[in-house]
């Protein structure tokens, strides 16, 4: 397992804006959304800035966010990625897993990506992470191209920190009912 030092701030810029827009969410009474706190074991503590500056992770976590949008089970996780190529080894198996569990219970599970040097956002369906994943298990690729994703699930922050992914939620549920 990782520690607490060795992960770094990767990923707070992203969830800073994925956490205001829930709080926006919220207020606006169109979905509550809750991050789940990863659990750790403090190691080592700097006493005079009261600050853990080592732990390690007690158990594997299954996703970023879970929650329910007006009624529907909804479970993401962020991923922020400088390049224009995202490594599927930023998703686990046990997400994977906790998510096929949570699609099979009629949830919706998605990932967010954030493409930070593009400052765009890509909603990914779990219907194409799984083409993705079981490419990648089946010798194939084991990376996604920005090319390869569908363009109708890029956004932009709005007015700099405010993602829009419910309007994405809807675009997802709209194909679902068409397949």
């Amino acid at each position: 397992m990782g520690t607490w030092n060795s992960r770094g701030l990767r990923g707070s810029t992203l969830e800073e804006m994925v956490n205001w827009t829930n709080d926006h969410y919220l207020e606006k009474g169109l979905a509550l959304i809750q991050k789940i706190p990863t659990p750790i074991t403090p190691v080592r503590m700097d006493a005079d800035h009261k600050q853990i500056t080592l732990a390690y992770f007690e158990k594997r976590s299954t996703v970023d966010y879970i929650g329910a949008v007006q009624g529907i089970p909804v479970c993401f996780d962020a991923k922020e990625c400088v390049a224009d190529t995202f490594p599927l080894h930023n998703i686990h198996e046990h997400q994977i897993i906790f998510m096929t569990q949570f699609e099979h219970q009629d949830g919706i599970a998605f990932i967010l990506i954030y493409y930070s040097e593009r400052n765009e956002l890509y909603y990914m369906r779990f219907e194409e992470m799984i083409r993705f994943w079981n490419r990648a298990c089946d010798g194939g690729r084991k990376s996604i191209r920005y090319e390869e994703l569908d363009p109708r699930f890029f956004m932009k922050p709005k007015n700099g920190y405010y993602i829009p992914y419910l309007d994405f939620i809807n675009l997802d549920l709209e194909l679902r009912e068409e397949a």
